[in-house]
């Protein structure tokens, strides 16, 4: 195993100076608006112009009648009217009155227009973003597969939206307005219908799948072996975590998924992607693992850059990779103190501010055929409907189901074409002019082939890395080199945006069903609850059949036709679903969908690995047994379990170890008494995730290529490409980490649990070896190790929590704090303070029910959240509870930006009123939208 040694950190290379600057100027202007220095009248009077009005009258241009909007003591609005167009139009201006800023931004990002607002340093971004082209499908999605209600609503919400910026001033829709309009000239644009739509191709992009996997597992190959990579990516677990649909299968006469019937085994013959190894696909493709070469150096620069670009898209929903994902489960009222199905379900994304739901009742004053809805929920701002919620008789909840729905493909290009098996196919340009805040405007190149759009032609050094890319021997010749493609399933234009509004409408379970049919991109485990007592679950999504031996695992070479996804997706019919099954609950938390043995077509290579939802299984279980009942309050409880399984497994060997240095002993003694719970006030959590985070750091991210390493974290490492000995010091180069702290490896997921549960009885592992460990400090390599990362936490924790482990905690270590996104991320600390806010001290932790993920290779930040948390008691909705992240406004100073956040760190859940009674009972403000 290739050793590394430590030195000294290098200085972080200078990124996206131009914004820094620009952001600098912007804070300037913030502090004049905000009155700093300068008096407070000013400041107060602007940032209070941007206020939403929430009583009195109203005049909307478009109404046929009244329309009420009743707002609780936290700023929850519930709107009433008496015809679909109507509340829609409403609902456009009430979330432009909290959020247009939020609004404007997402619309410029999903555009790739960042650069008319922020100027020269968003130019390398909207490129990508132009490239992917998700303006462009959400454009055709709306014009040619839409339906004309649906249409009908977009429109509708984009008038309550263009009426709220009707003869509005900028510092009247947003304090932000104000600071740009010092630095550019920008105006808001009205609103369409598009600019909706669009946002679902964001929400696909962050909830995309394997890709990062894909490009990790080809850059770990210059450091490498094959086994070990495989030993990196263990397979799922299934003998240790239940499956989110425990039977049923395809049968094979009706072609359609059978929850009564047998599983279908997957037949290696069949083009369903299984019938490789990893190992032999990257064969084929020329990824010889381990192997140092120019070639597999060429791919390393090419992935490395991939996913640099990756690394620059605004990730709306949080890193990409194991950690976003949810929980959800319901149970049937045979379990619960109600005798009706309760429902959970907590979202795990970026922490961010504003918080990316909006809570929202939308309420026909009487269900007809002219006005059909009478739902509340979450909803996203941008956008009609609501995403998660319950109607008059369902609910549902969402969480990714983690398909794999990308591939990268390697593509023979020539001048003006690519090669297709022995012939050569033209190459689809169009020309994109990004305009630039302040500078001229850019003109870029787009080029696709059949498999999308090349990726590579976003970087100079993509262009050329094809001189060096690893083949084939039967691969065609590389001349001017080889060029990156993206297939992606949201790149082809669907009709999820009909989907949302068929769930808001749904009645039963055919309708849910129904509904999900349409939901094609993101693919998501959608679970169900009725009032009739029923519970279900639908996997959903256009996810490919891949062509045999090729598996999505790592780049596919373009040239071989055989490569090519077959023409249809797997039939929905034949998608997994349960309704009412005997044990009484369904479960998802981002596991394995089914035994994928059993099953005749590959979902994903890349599950989550189930640590979550085995957990959720076993609190219900055990609450269950024995004719036990669970509450809407164990419901809440368990949205709170802060058990660690990598503690459960790894803490016994911890406190085996013959600790001599007095200092390490007091730390290791925090764990003797520890019930591997990670409450914010727990030192031994504080320990216990300080060691973890040492052990993957010499075990694993120490042997890790620098493309994987922390930015700017360096070491002392055996060229990639040649064959120094380990021992030999006097060869070794000094190599720094290239990564965002936030998508880093090994990053400390379940992932990593299963890697570690996989050797933790073989003492002498080759991976436990590291040139850190003393031989004098146990009598096995893995002892010596885990010694060693007992000391290096001690000492790491003394300098972040102070030298007495009394006074140490989990929470001061793990700490959230809420970031604007658009300008509290980068600049002064001046602009963070006036628009971010906290931090708080949290429990939880990675790969844990209550999922406050960090990164364990960039340190102990929390990184992503459950971004809002929901109790549903079907039946009896007024008792069903809720919470947000943050609050429902988006204007920073306002009483609304932050005010639920407190409540949901300590795990509390807000009322949450859905009939007219209760809604009136809590109402706090009315504003009456007249026509």
């Amino acid at each position: 195993m290739p050793a590394n040694t430590t030195a000294p950190p290098a200085a972080k290379p200078g990124k996206k100076k131009g914004r820094r600057a620009r952001l600098i100027l912007i804070v300037l202007v913030l502090a004049l608006v905000g009155g700093v220095g300068y008096g407070s009248y000013w400041g107060v009077s602007t940032v209070r112009a941007s206020f939403p009005q929430t009583t009195g009258t109203i005049k909307l241009k478009g109404l046929s009648g009244p329309v009420d909007v009743k707002r609780d003591a936290n700023g929850i609005p519930q709107i009433y009217a008496s015809s679909d167009a109507d509340l829609f139009r409403a609902q456009g201006f009430v979330h432009a009155q909290d959020r247009f800023w939020e609004m404007d931004v997402r619309r410029h990002m999903t555009a790739g227009r960042l650069s008319e607002m922020f100027g020269a340093g968003q130019v390398d971004t909207d490129a990508f973003l132009r490239t992917l082209g998700w303006r462009r499908v959400a454009q055709q999605e709306y014009d040619t597969k839409l339906s004309a209600e649906t249409k009908q609503h977009l429109q509708a919400y984009a008038d309550g939206v263009n009426a709220y910026l009707e003869g509005r001033d900028d510092e009247d829709i947003s304090v932000e307005y104000a600071a740009l309009g010092f630095t550019n000239d920008y105006k808001p644009e009205k609103w369409t219908p598009v600019d909706s739509v669009a946002w679902l191709k964001a929400m696909a992009w962050d909830l995309r799948g394997n890709m990062q996997d894909e490009i990790d597992r080809s850059l770990m190959t210059s450091r490498l072996s094959a086994k070990q990579i495989k030993d990196l990516y263990p397979a799922y677990p299934g003998s240790l975590h239940t499956p989110i649909v425990e039977g049923g299968g395809v049968d094979p006469v009706s072609k359609k998924w059978d929850p009564q019937a047998e599983p279908s085994k997957r037949d290696s013959d069949d083009a369903d992607g299984s019938g490789d190894s990893q190992d032999a696909q990257n064969s084929r493709n020329g990824f010889a693992a381990g192997s140092p070469s120019d070639a597999t150096q060429g791919l390393q620069s090419q992935l490395s850059k991939l996913s640099d670009s990756l690394d620059g898209i605004p990730a709306l929903l949080g890193p990409n990779g194991n950690g976003i994902g949810s929980n959800s489960w319901v149970v049937s009222g045979a379990n619960t103190t109600t005798g009706k199905p309760l429902l959970a379900n907590d979202p795990h994304l970026a922490p961010q501010l504003p918080s990316l739901w909006y809570q929202m009742g939308l309420h026909c004053r009487a269900v007809s055929p002219t006005c059909k809805y009478d739902v509340a929920g979450y909803t996203f701002s941008g956008m009609p409907g609501v995403i998660i919620g319950h109607n008059q008789d369902i609910a549902w909840g969402f969480t990714n189901l983690g398909a794999d729905v990308t591939d990268l493909y390697l593509e023979k290009l020539s001048a003006d074409s690519y090669q297709s098996g022995t012939r050569t196919k033209p190459i689809t340009v169009r020309d994109e002019t990004i305009k630039v805040a302040g500078g001229e405007s850019v003109t870029i190149k787009v080029r696709s082939t059949e498999h999308g759009p090349l990726l590579s032609d976003r970087s100079g050094e993509l262009e050329k890395v094809g001189e060096r890319a690893p083949v084939h021997s039967d691969a065609p010749d590389r001349a001017q080199g080889y060029g990156v493609a993206l297939k992606w399933t949201a790149l082809e234009p669907g009709k999820s945006m009909d989907a949302v509004f068929k769930l808001n409408r749904a009645k039963d379970f055919a309708g849910f069903r129904a509904a999900a049919k349409d939901f094609e991109v993101p693919s998501q485990n959608l679970i169900y609850a009725d009032t009739k007592g029923n519970i279900g679950y639908q996997a959903p999504g256009r996810i490919p059949v891949r062509a045999k031996n090729y598996d999505g695992s790592v780049p596919t070479p373009g040239w071989d036709p055989r490569s090519s996804w077959k023409k249809n997706p797997i039939p929905f019919d034949e998608l997994p679903y349960e309704y009412n099954p005997k044990r009484g609950y369904i479960v998802t938390a981002n596991q394995s969908v089914v035994d994928e043995a059993k099953y005749p077509y590959l979902i994903t290579k890349d599950y989550g690995y189930g640590s979550r939802s085995q957990r959720i299984n076993d609190l219900i279980e055990s609450k269950i047994k024995d004719g036990g009942k669970i509450s809407t309050d164990d419901m809440r409880t368990m949205q709170m379990d802060n058990s660690s399984e990598i503690a459960k497994l790894l803490t016994p060997l911890l406190l085996k170890i013959d600790v001599s240095d007095p200092y390490v002993r007091e730390a290791q003694k925090l764990l003797e008494t520890w019930d591997y719970t990670q409450e914010p006030d727990s030192g031994a959590a504080a320990y216990f995730n300080g060691v973890w985070r040492n052990v993957l750091k010499l075990a694993f991210g120490n042997k890790l290529p620098k493309e994987l390493r922390v930015e700017g974290e360096c070491l002392n490492v055996r060229p990639a490409d040649s064959t120094v000995p380990v021992d030999d010091l006097n060869q070794l180069v000094r190599e720094c980490g290239q990564r965002d702290p936030e998508s880093a490896q090994p990053d400390g997921g379940d992932r990593w649990f299963e890697v570690v549960r996989g050797m933790l009885e073989q003492e002498d592992n080759e991976w436990w070896q590291s040139s850190k460990s003393r031989p004098d400090s146990a009598d096995n390599p893995r002892d010596r190790l885990l010694a060693r990362a007992m000391e290096d936490a001690r000492w790491e924790l003394t300098a972040k929590l102070g030298k007495d482990v009394s006074s140490w905690s989990w929470g001061r270590l793990h700490q959230l704090t809420l970031k604007n996104q658009t300008l509290g991320t980068e600049g002064p600390g001046m602009l963070q303070h006036m628009l971010n806010r906290g931090p708080w001290n949290l429990g939880g932790g990675e790969a844990t029910v209550n999922a406050t993920g960090w990164n364990a290779a960039g340190g102990y930040e929390v990184v992503w959240v459950p971004s809002m948390r929901m109790v549903v008691n079907v039946g009896d909705w007024d008792k069903s509870r809720w919470i947000n992240l943050a609050g429902a406004s988006g204007h920073a100073y306002n009483a609304h930006y932050t005010d639920q956040t407190e409540l949901w760190a300590k795990g509390e859940l807000l009322d949450w009123a859905y009939g007219e009674k209760a809604v009136d009972a809590a109402t706090q403000d009315t504003l009456v939208l007249t026509k």
